[in-house]
C-alpha cells in the first residue's frame, strides 16, 4: 500500500477508535460515527468549521483554510454531505482586496433562514481586532452564492457560532470584539431583520469586567435564550434574555471548565442541551487545553455533565466545534483536528 493512502488509513481508523462513549442518567448515545471531511489536504491549515443542514440529511460545511491562520492566502472553503459521502473541497471566497492590502477571511458561519435563504457570515482583516463583517447569500442551497457584501460599519455579525431566528426573518447573532488597545474581550448581540436588511446592536450587560467572545445560544421553555461563551477565565460564561434577545442578564461564571477555546450548543429540546467543549484549564500557550474535547449535557443550561470525549489526547489541537441536530434527529458535530484537517462526528441520543 502507498505511503500516502496508509496514513489516510490511520487516521480514518484514529478517527473511529479514538474516543470513550459515556452513559449517563436520563441520556445515552448510540449510532456513533466519526471520520473526516477530506483526507487530501486542500490547505496547509484549516480552521473554524461551520454546519446547516440544506434539504433533509443534506449538510453543508464551511471552514477558513490557507498557508497559516491570517495568512494573506487564507480562503472560505465548502463542502457538502449526501448522507454518506462529503464533496471535495472549495473556494467559494478567495481573500479580500483593499486599499492595494490582501485581507485574509476569518470564522465562516453557515445560518438557513426560515424563508429558505442561506447565509454564510465571515470575517475579513488582518486580525481578530481590526476585522470586519461581510456575508454572502444563496438562493439555491450553497450551488451559487451572491457577491460578497460588507456588513455596516460597527458590525461584525455572528463571530463563530450559528444565529437563532427569534421570528420570522428577525435574526440574533451572537458578536463579540476583541480590543486593539488592551485586547479586551467584549460580547454582544446583533439583531439582523431580513426584510429591512437592518442591523441593531444590543448591549450585553458585564459588571464583572469578564473577558468572553464567541457567543452561542440554547432555546429554554417560554422563549428564553441562553448565551454560553468562551472566557479567559477557565469557565464557560453564561447570561440570559426573556424578551426575544432585546436585553441580556448580567454575565456569570458557570461551573463548567473551558481552556479558552471556543464552544458550541444546541437545544434537544426545552429540557435537555449539549455543549461541546475544552474542558480543561488554559496553559501558558494559547493551544494548551485544547488536547481533550468533550460533549457535555443539562437539563437546565447550569449543571452541566461529560456525555462523551470526542478527543482525549496527550497532546494535540481539537478545537472550535460547531454543532446541529438535522431533521432525522441525529446529531453532527465538526472540529478543527490539529489544524491538518476537518473531523465530522455523528450520534444520537435517547
Amino acid at each position: 500500500m502507498h505511503y500516502k493512502a496508509i496514513l489516510h488509513y490511520i487516521i480514518i481508523v484514529l478517527a473511529i477508535t479514538s474516543c470513550s462513549i459515556k452513559k449517563q442518567e436520563g441520556i445515552a448515545i448510540y449510532n456513533y460515527h466519526s471520520d473526516f471531511v477530506f483526507t487530501d489536504k486542500t490547505t496547509e491549515s484549516c480552521h473554524a468549521a461551520t454546519l446547516v443542514e440544506t434539504t433533509n440529511n443534506h449538510l453543508l460545511a464551511s471552514w477558513f483554510g490557507g498557508t497559516y491562520e491570517g495568512a494573506k492566502d487564507v480562503s472560505i472553503y465548502s463542502s457538502e454531505f449526501d448522507g454518506s459521502l462529503w464533496s471535495q473541497p472549495k473556494c467559494i471566497i478567495k481573500p479580500m482586496v483593499q486599499n492595494n492590502d490582501t485581507l485574509p477571511c476569518w470564522n465562516p458561519v453557515l445560518f438557513k433562514s426560515k424563508s429558505n435563504l442561506l447565509y454564510l457570515f465571515y470575517k475579513v482583516g488582518k486580525n481578530p481586532r481590526e476585522w470586519f463583517g461581510a456575508m454572502i447569500t444563496s438562493n439555491d442551497m450553497g450551488k451559487s452564492w451572491s457577491k460578497p457584501k460588507i456588513l455596516p460599519k460597527g458590525f461584525l455579525g455572528p463571530i463563530k457560532n450559528k444565529p437563532i431566528e427569534v421570528d420570522p426573518g428577525i435574526i440574533i447573532c451572537g458578536s463579540s470584539t476583541e480590543s486593539i488597545q488592551n485586547n479586551e474581550w467584549r460580547v454582544h448581540v446583533e439583531k439582523y431583520n431580513e426584510q429591512t436588511n437592518e442591523w441593531e446592536l444590543i448591549p450585553v450587560s458585564n459588571s464583572k469586567n469578564y473577558d468572553v467572545i464567541q457567543p452561542t445560544f440554547i432555546t429554554h421553555e417560554k422563549s428564553a435564550i441562553q448565551m454560553l461563551c468562551r472566557s479567559k477565565h477557565n469557565k464557560v460564561i453564561t447570561s440570559f434574555s426573556y424578551d426575544k434577545g432585546n436585553s441580556w442578564s448580567n454575565l456569570d461564571t458557570l461551573n463548567v471548565p473551558n481552556s479558552n477555546s471556543g464552544i458550541d450548543a444546541i437545544s434537544i429540546n426545552k429540557n435537555c442541551f449539549l455543549m461541546v467543549n475544552n474542558p480543561l484549564k488554559h496553559g501558558t500557550e494559547w493551544f494548551n487545553g485544547r488536547n481533550k474535547l468533550d460533549v457535555e449535557y443539562s437539563n437546565d443550561g447550569m449543571e452541566w455533565k461529560k456525555l462523551i470525549d470526542l478527543e482525549n489526547q496527550d497532546k494535540g489541537q481539537f478545537s472550535y466545534p460547531a454543532i446541529i441536530q438535522a431533521s432525522d434527529r441525529k446529531i453532527h458535530v465538526l472540529y478543527t483536528y490539529n489544524r491538518d484537517y476537518i473531523k465530522h462526528t455523528t450520534f444520537q441520543v435517547k
